[in-house]
């Protein structure tokens, strides 16, 4: 995927976004069951509740984006801050439908599948690319972070919608999405669209990581390993900082500098003849 000019005057940044590597998706999976399993003990374990443990998550993931949206690059530590955070704010959603206002997974999965199809359709007639490799103006990255809340709002849905229908254990329901992103690995690998590819994978790590995290979780009984909420989180939540921190060290996840616009390339060609 190549980097494509700007449509319209913009704050240009360099990539806002982590290459996509294999740490990429490591974290992403992590991410995604620190979002289940953190969610659930300080909603259930400690009795919180689910409007107050909203609020708290979705004032943090605020903070976070801020801090975000006001970088010119990518820089680890706050970009994936901010998927832990938003990671966490997507379940509550889909659970404040479910257990707070009893809409059924069925219909909040729907509602959530035609949201992100109006976000992709409005990015994309906006922008003319929904590539991740394109992230470098404010639009682009407003779009880019409500796609991802909206994944992971989706991703837990249709995933508990699946148990549901399904009553699989714990540690079987991790076979479903696993296996549907190696399908859609093989199909980019076969040549099907980057783009695309790299969407439908990051939807379904949404479920797998949940699957994962409630069959670390779930007691013995119930198909589980037994670590418990509050385990599983404390083990993800260090490993997530132990990867960040070797990407914030290495740069192995670092993308190359955008070039500038045509627009931006003539005005700084006339700006050196002024100066010169």
């Amino acid at each position: 995927m190549t980097t494509e000019h700007l449509p319209s005057p913009a704050r240009t940044m360099l990539n806002k976004v982590p290459e996509v590597t294999v740490y990429f998706w490591i974290i992403k999976i992590l991410c995604t069951t620190v979002g289940e399993s953190f969610a659930d003990y300080i909603n259930e374990t400690l009795g919180f509740g689910l409007t107050n443990t909203t609020l708290v998550f979705s004032a943090a993931l605020v903070i976070a984006l801020v801090a975000q949206f006001r970088l010119d690059r990518y820089v680890p530590g706050v970009y994936w801050l901010s998927v832990v955070l938003i990671s966490v704010v997507g379940t509550l959603l889909t659970d404040n439908m479910t257990d707070g206002h009893d809409v059924p997974l069925w219909i909040s999965s729907t509602g959530f599948a035609i949201l992100l199809a109006v976000v992709f359709g409005v990015w994309y007639a906006r922008e003319r690319t929904l590539s991740i490799h394109t992230i470098v103006t404010t639009p682009r990255e407003s779009f880019y972070w409500l796609t991802v809340l909206v994944t992971f709002a989706l991703g837990t849905a249709v995933g508990d919608w699946t148990l549901d229908l399904t009553g699989w254990s714990p540690g079987v329901s991790v076979l479903l999405p696993l296996g549907l992103i190696l399908a859609v690995f093989t199909s980019w690998k076969l040549g099907a669209g980057p783009v695309l590819s790299f969407w439908l994978a990051y939807i379904l790590t949404r479920p797998l990581g949940a699957n994962i995290g409630d069959y670390l979780g779930s007691p013995h009984r119930d198909g589980g390993l037994g670590l418990g909420t509050l385990g599983t989180s404390v083990i993800f939540l260090g490993t997530i900082l132990a990867v960040v921190v070797y990407l914030s060290i290495t740069g192995r996840d670092r993308t190359e500098a955008v070039q500038p616009t045509t627009a931006e390339a003539v005005a700084s060609g006339v700006g050196a003849r002024d100066a010169s």
